[in-house]
């Protein structure tokens, strides 16, 4: 589909803000007005529709907020518990508590990169995750799962949509929640969820291939973090 309209526009409608293409609300796929509770983030949107250039095909790649918009009022509104249990049940398989045995700088960076955020949940929630060395699946205790299931439980539907995106994304659910709480950057959370790979490019070099797909999990992790601080500045201003 190639652009079909002229103007991108925010406006108050339907219990938050609307983003008007030549001033008709935008729709999800699922035919719903895409309405979003923050002015800030429908402005963002409404960007992503005015950068696409006259005449252009219109590459959903290139909309990932608005992606993520539509998600949480399409999806996550009809599956909110569903999308809940996606979410908290990496909590019980964190990327973060699985570390290398060797080679010895690779466990030093892990310990010195994982394992202050794993210390962070301990304090932010009383959730204190086991560490183990190689894959082998550790049971977490279940009263640090519960408590981390209880906060991902508290996101609206708008924020669980991004949230389910970077824990899948990342392989962390609590690199996520430091990304949602701005403990973590975009940039610093790439590179806590790509730390073995990027080891290996170190060592190794990279590919074009992977470079690509470096990318695109660069990119999703950036909006999903934009996403999150677009909702989360509007409330702290109320």
């Amino acid at each position: 589909m190639k652009r079909f309209y002229k103007e991108t526009a925010v406006d108050r409608g339907d219990g938050g803000h609307r983003v008007l293409l030549d001033g008709r609300p935008m729709r999800t796929p699922a035919k719903a007005v895409l309405v979003v509770p923050t002015r800030a983030l429908a402005e963002a949107i409404a960007a992503e529709w005015g950068e696409v250039p006259d005449k252009a095909d219109i590459n959903v790649s290139h909309l990932p907020l608005t992606r993520l918009a539509a998600t949480g009022i399409d999806r996550v509104t009809t599956q909110r518990a569903r999308v809940i249990e996606d979410t908290a049940k990496y909590a019980g398989s964190d990327m973060l508590c699985y570390r290398a045995s060797e080679p010895d700088t690779l466990v030093k960076r892990q310990q010195e990169i994982w394992q202050p955020l794993l210390a962070w949940a301990a304090t932010r929630y009383g959730a204190r995750l086991i560490v183990v060395e190689g894959l082998a699946f550790v049971e977490q205790p279940a009263d640090a799962v519960a408590r981390l299931h209880e906060v991902v439980a508290t996101h609206s539907d708008l924020a669980l949509s991004a949230l389910y995106n970077l824990t899948h994304i990342s392989g962390s659910l609590v690199v996520a929640l430091a990304v949602a709480e701005g403990h973590l950057s975009a940039a610093d959370a790439f590179a806590v969820a790509q730390l073995d790979e990027l080891y290996q490019i170190e060592r190794w070099g990279e590919d074009p291939i992977a470079a690509k797909r470096h990318e695109g999990i660069r990119h999703d992790i950036e909006a999903g973090a934009r996403f999150l601080a677009l909702l989360e500045q509007e409330r702290l201003k109320g």
